[in-house]
């Protein structure tokens, strides 16, 4: 019996050293291989000249009218060059570092040549030769990603293979209804269309259909761990809400129409008698700890504890004092408890805790302490939620029963990611600022202009303002010319010779960290010099200016988190990005840091720059690697995708007769079955 899980090495001349190859690519299986999807396409349709771009990839076809010459220059590098005739034009072409090819390439005779048509040299920069092509051949060539040990042609040669032995063992998975709905290729032919399409055309409509199976299977997924999620018993905290509204009202500011609307729904999940588990997003000053307030609140008056857990002391501290603040006309006590408690003040917050007299604890890890014990912990909030482990989360929950989750950032997502990274969570979004919150004044510099940038700054440090200098580098590396942290900062204490300059970077030792934090809080340290490590959570309202240097080595989200550090009191603030990009890109993210200062707007265009895994770096990429779907190109899908998955488990799709070749293939293929 053929199954698509049989061994790659029923392949022909698969032998134990070509199956190390293909394992090597994550190619094991019949199946591993048949959805082993290129990574692009060759048009090697031959062209005219006169059908042809300026920088279009294309092949041409001549013959040779001059012999092919190498030169050498540079390290290890060399051109080949020659002519040839096409119809009555002759075109030069140029080969970098393809030295082999001159045994190819012969008088008199006729060639064809992949390669970028430069249209005002009238000259071609070739890529490979190719096969002379006849036009009733395949107009699109496949190009994988390979090793040393699989090449092009024999990954090629394995997949017909493959196809021709194994092609009628593809299942068919999406029912007929949603195939039909959205005018889908069946699953073998859109398969094959992606490695051999007959047309352009063809190939959309293939991609379109696995695009849109990948992402309806990861969707099933999530939207089942939500699905099964709010079918769990909790207990509905029911609060006065009248008292609630009170409180509101006593606020020295009015609320913005979005705080409004998260609020409803946070205390809407409140009542629920499913448990909360959703994710607050708002920009850096939007209000995001006045919601959360509020909701700590209404659990108060539903007679349980709050937590909030945050990611560093100085920011729990600084969340200790707003609430201190907020709470200060009702009743509630609150508790700060982190790694710097003394030991006799801790035992007495513990033994309060677990009496209920303390009403809201704010802390670090601390609170999720193995001899932390709550009297009733019904609402946790977890700040920068990001920055924790998801055992870390999952503990703060578990010092409860039943309790509401509500996870914040300070980091704008867009839409599709936050679709996809917490696609179990219900995302609830603020997205406009307090009235009268200053615009911060983004200005973007050379790096010559680093002196005039420094006499401005002088000025503003004069009359009582304080700095943040930003550098991507914490010591010299040959690798990047970027300015670094220690030697920026020598050099601000000898122009700054009258002010006091503190220096800040990762290497540091966490409590030596938090000393020069609160050094610069309490105004001690004027200028600040540090690698990103401010970026989140800082909250220092006499600091105005900031500078970031070498800003075109930081993503557009980064670099509008940092800049988020200033604007936080009643003074006008600047935001200084020094910075030589070499690429149009790089221009084009310093032109748009100036121009606008909506958070959502730039993580979105970063999304378009960058791309997923960029977006949110190696250190917690959060998204699942999908063959086929790209979540910026296939937003509508995944859009189409969640909203079908929704309807499916709310259909109980799992029991129904058409979806069971689907439900057999989720089962098989180990994404997670929820029964």
């Amino acid at each position: 019996m053929k199954h698509l899980n049989d061994s790659i090495t029923v392949l022909s001349n698969v032998g134990p050293k070509r199956a190390s190859g293909l394992k090597a690519l994550g190619i094991e299986t019949i199946e591993d291989l048949l959805s082993y999807y290129p990574f692009r396409y060759d048009d090697i349709q031959e062209r005219s000249l006169l059908d042809i771009q300026d920088q279009q990839k294309v092949v041409l076809k001549g013959i040779v009218v001059s012999p092919a010459v190498i030169s050498h220059y540079g390290y290890k590098k060399s051109r080949l060059n020659f002519k040839m005739k096409i119809d009555e034009a002759v075109i030069a072409v140029t080969f970098f570092n393809q030295t082999f090819l001159k045994d190819k390439i012969q008088m008199d005779e006729e060639i064809a040549i992949l390669g970028k048509w430069n249209a005002k040299r009238r000259a071609l920069t070739g890529m490979k030769i190719m096969a002379t092509v006849k036009q009733t051949d395949d107009q699109y060539q496949p190009v994988y990603h390979v090793n040393k040990q699989i090449k092009q042609s024999l990954l090629v040669q394995l997949i017909k293979e493959a196809f021709e032995n194994y092609g009628d063992e593809i299942p068919e998975i999406l029912p007929f209804d949603l195939r039909q709905q959205y005018r889908l290729m069946d699953r073998k032919q859109a398969m094959y269309q992606m490695h051999f399409p007959s047309s352009e055309e063809f190939r959309k409509q293939a991609r379109r259909r696995l695009a849109y199976e990948e992402l309806l299977l990861f969707e099933l997924k999530v939207q089942g761990m939500k699905y099964i999620g709010h079918q769990k018993i909790g207990e509905s905290l029911l609060y006065d809400n009248q008292k609630l509204k009170d409180f509101i009202s006593k606020l020295p500011f009015e609320l913005t129409n979005a705080q409004k609307k998260v609020t409803n729904e946070i205390c809407r999940d409140l009542r629920s008698p499913h448990p909360m588990n959703r994710l607050l997003q708002g920009d850096v000053g939007s209000g995001k700890t006045v919601v959360a307030a509020i909701a700590l609140v209404a659990t108060y008056l539903a007679r349980r504890q709050g937590a909030l857990m945050v990611p560093t002391e100085i920011l729990a501290e600084q969340h200790y004092k707003s609430l201190q603040e907020l709470f200060q006309s009702t009743s509630i006590q609150v508790a700060l408890l982190t790694g710097s408690t003394s030991r006799k003040e801790r035992q007495i917050i513990l033994e309060q805790l677990k009496l209920g007299t303390i009403h809201v604890v704010v802390g670090t890890h601390a609170l999720i302490q193995e001899d932390v014990e709550y009297h009733n912990l019904g609402f946790a909030i977890i700040d920068e939620q990001h920055r924790f482990g998801v055992n870390q989360r999952q503990a703060l929950r578990e010092k409860g029963n039943g309790v509401d989750v509500l996870s914040m950032t300070a980091t704008p997502i867009p839409r599709t990611l936050a679709i996809t990274a917490y696609g179990e969570m219900d995302v609830s979004q603020i997205d406009e600022l307090p009235k009268g919150r200053k615009p911060i004044q983004t200005r973007w510099l050379r790096l010559n202009q680093f002196k005039q940038a420094l006499q401005f700054c002088k000025r503003e440090i004069e009359q009582g303002s304080q700095m943040y200098v930003i550098c991507p580098l914490i010591e010299e590396s040959e690798a990047l010319d970027a300015r670094n942290a220690e030697e920026i900062y020598r050099y601000l204490c000898s122009y700054y010779s009258d002010e006091n300059v503190g220096l800040l970077h990762g290497k540091m030792p966490s409590n030596e960290k938090e000393k020069i934090m609160k050094r610069f809080a309490d105004n001690e340290i004027q200028i600040l010099v540090s690698t990103t490590v401010v970026e989140v959570g800082v909250n220092v309202p006499n600091a105005t200016l900031m500078m970031i240097m070498n800003a075109d080595r930081f993503g557009l989200a980064q670099l509008h988190q940092l800049r988020g550090r200033v604007g936080r009191g009643q003074k006008a603030s600047s935001c200084l990005l020094l910075a030589d990009p070499k690429t149009d890109i790089g221009k084009e993210r310093m032109k748009i840091m100036e121009e606008t200062q909506d958070g959502f707007l730039l993580s979105q265009r970063d999304l378009e720059m960058r791309g997923p895994g960029e977006f949110f770096g190696k250190r917690q990429s959060g998204l699942p690697q999908f063959k086929v779907a790209d979540l910026v190109q296939d937003a509508p899908i995944l859009n189409v995708a969640m909203n079908d998955a929704m309807k499916l488990w709310e259909n109980g799709w799992r029991d129904l007769t058409e979806y069971q070749a689907l439900k057999e293939y989720v089962d098989h293929h180990s994404v997670t079955v929820f029964d």
